[in-house]
């Protein structure tokens, strides 16, 4: 296999594959696939070993629910060819057995399985080499096209391309913020390539996803890995977990709030159910009281008294009911008589962990050398014969 093959082998899954060779058809049945999927149904009696719907993946993240009308024996990671509009493709299958019918339940697929396109064989060897030559021509569209949607001046960003496996169709996938009007790039495309054109527009989020990357917390990025179904993320999240609204730190890699956001958001709603309204201010006899941060998990809101931040007031959350209930009354107590006082907040509360990393210098593997080599003479010191006890010896 050429190394020009190598890199459209690892949009269509392979992440083992090297340059340096090896068999990709054994790499993908291992189920080393940017999305794999785990078939735990695999080695139950239930699974016959013939599926009559079978989903596959083509590049990326695209994959169908293709009809076996022909009653072939799949496995997970066999390539296959299927049927196209117009012509054929080749994919890859990634699920078989009964795994399939709650994948489609899953995303909704109701159409009946005789409706949906048809699985036509194995891929052939004629049909693998003719789908390699489409991948090895995927990179070389992908900037040509770029050149002339820049000169036609398109405010948009073709990201992807990608071959059918027959080579008589291409899918130009695009990122752009507003409405483009392409008709004029269809025609030109068309014309350069001599294939059918099929423009389809991704998010901001597909797009980090097809590229990849290590997220802040050092792990390869959810949407490379397995995440598929992207959720709305909003800032209302990362008010209800306490997190600081610095859109740098709120931000991944796409340039869009973390979806990591909504991981925690349904423990942190539980959590907070029997909060108090936080717009209400406690009324004491000092002053009015605002709420400046809480600890969800400990139940504790933390209160600063007119608008004093270098203090605050910590209370327990069934405190503030019944502190609001009292003022709700016309009950303005005393802070001192609520058994509570203020605490400063410059010394910093002691922690109840070891930080391991902070305890020691970030600088530690920074410090320079000895210059000094061993066996190196050291510079003569002036000779200093008052003080010299060899002068003394020989004066006398």
């Amino acid at each position: 296999m050429s190394t020009h093959n190598i890199e459209g082998i690892h949009h269509r899954g392979c992440c083992k594959l090297s340059p340096g060779g090896g068999d990709f058809q054994r790499c993908i049945q291992d189920g080393c696939s940017k999305l794999k999927v785990y078939n735990w149904l695999s080695d139950l009696p239930m699974d016959s070993g013939i599926s009559e719907v079978v989903e596959i993946r083509f590049k990326n993240t695209r994959k169908g629910f293709y009809y076996n009308v022909n009653q072939l024996v799949l496995q997970q990671g066999d390539i296959v060819a299927v049927e196209a509009t117009p012509g054929h493709d080749i994919g890859v299958v990634s699920l078989t057995g009964e795994l399939v019918q709650q994948q489609m339940k899953k995303y909704k697929v109701t159409t009946p399985a005789q409706e949906l396109k048809k699985i036509y064989r194995k891929a052939k060897p004629a049909d693998i080499e003719k789908w390699m030559e489409a991948i090895a021509l995927e990179e070389s569209t992908m900037l040509k096209a770029r050149k002339i949607a820049e000169s036609l001046h398109l405010d948009m960003k073709i990201g992807d391309v990608e071959y059918q496996g027959d080579k008589t169709k291409a899918i130009f996938y695009y990122i752009a913020d507003d409405r483009v009007d392409f008709r004029e790039l269809i025609k030109i495309l068309a014309d350069e390539f001599r294939i059918r054109v099929e423009m389809r527009q991704i998010g901001a989020r597909q797009e980090a996803g097809r590229i990849g990357g290590i997220g802040p917390c050092g792990r390869e990025l959810c949407c490379t890995t397995w995440l598929t179904n992207f959720v709305s993320v909003t800032t209302s999240a990362a008010r209800y977990q306490e997190v600081s609204l610095n859109p740098q730190k709120l931000a991944g890699q796409c340039g869009k709030l973390k979806c990591c956001l909504n991981y925690e958001l349904d423990v942190y709603l539980d959590a907070r159910h029997d909060f108090p309204d936080t717009s209400e201010p406690l009324r004491f006899e000092e002053g009015l009281a605002r709420l400046q941060k809480t600890d969800v998990f400990r139940r504790i809101m933390w209160y600063s008294l007119n608008e004093e931040e270098t203090s605050l007031i910590p209370l327990p959350v069934e405190k503030v009911r019944e502190l609001l209930e009292m003022n709700r009354k016309g009950i303005v107590p005393k802070i001192q008589t609520s058994g509570y006082s203020q605490v400063s907040v410059s010394q910093p509360a002691e922690n109840d962990f070891t930080d391991v990393i902070s305890s020691q210098s970030v600088t530690r593997f920074d410090k320079p050398k000895n210059k000094h080599k061993k066996g190196r003479k050291r510079p003569n010191k002036p000779n200093n014969q008052a003080n010299s006890p060899t002068d003394e010896s020989s004066s006398d």
